[in-house]
């Protein structure tokens, strides 16, 4: 592991536990301008570690003091994201520049560097989330090419097995049908307006939820397969500790 040392950091609360784990892309051209970028005090913005695509691994910050990574953020029921979490950056064009699949080696370096960060805090599988999912409404990273499965077969984070209903047809468009997929988005951590208001949101939270736990259909509809993706999903985070 390689210092890299940015000035853009402050003392976590005290009464914040640290409880997530964000992964992010750079979402910039390169390794190089990501890496200026979040050490610019200008910029205001870091994350504790980078991670280029030949699996070299940068610290930025350390974990005991809080990164600026996450932004207007939530999950299960808290805002403000950076007091309670460590964040990384993935080197990645991001959809911006030429979207790209995660090489092998990045993989295995981020797969090794969660586990040590799991490792150091009580961090619950279902709390390791992406960008996107704390805020579905603005980001789309690390994206439908990152390798969430393969990460939770090797104890980082959550994904279910298989599971029936794969079908893109018959998206629920009723309100009454739409009720059990919001319950069950909220209950696995997104944040949803109450039911009632405008539901332009739910969109952009059912297209988080399947870029993390279904790469295949990236629609914003809650057609069968995303359903039971959905209620999969839901029980593996009432199960998490």
């Amino acid at each position: 592991m390689r210092q890299a040392p940015s000035p853009n950091h402050d003392a976590r609360p005290d009464d914040q536990p640290i409880d997530m784990l964000i992964l992010h892309y750079t979402g910039m051209r390169s390794g190089q301008a990501a890496l200026d970028r979040l050490r610019d005090p200008a910029s205001q913005v870091s994350s504790h570690y980078v991670v280029e695509d030949d699996g070299t691994v940068f610290q930025l910050v350390a974990e005991d003091r809080r990164a600026w990574h996450a932004g207007i953020s939530h999950w299960r029921g808290n805002s403000a994201l950076n007091g309670r979490s460590i964040g990384i950056e993935i080197v990645n064009p991001g959809h911006e520049w030429g979207y790209a699949d995660f090489p092998a080696l990045q993989l295995a370096a981020v797969c090794d560097l969660c586990l040590g960060i799991l490792g150091r805090h009580p961090i619950p599988a279902r709390n390791v989330v992406a960008h996107s999912d704390v805020a579905p409404d603005r980001k789309q990273d690390p994206g439908e090419k990152f390798d969430w499965r393969q990460f939770a077969e090797q104890g980082v984070g959550l994904f279910p097995a298989e599971v029936p209903g794969h079908s893109l047809e018959n998206p629920l468009r009723d309100a009454a049908s739409v009720a059990p997929v919001r319950s069950a988005l909220i209950g696995i951590g997104y944040l949803l307006a109450p039911q009632g208001t405008a539901d332009a949101g739910l969109a952009d939270v059912l297209r988080a939820f399947q870029r993390h736990w279904r790469a295949e259909a990236i629609t914003g509809q809650a057609d069968a397969g995303t359903i039971a993706r959905l209620h999969a999903v839901a029980r593996l985070c009432a199960e998490s500790i």
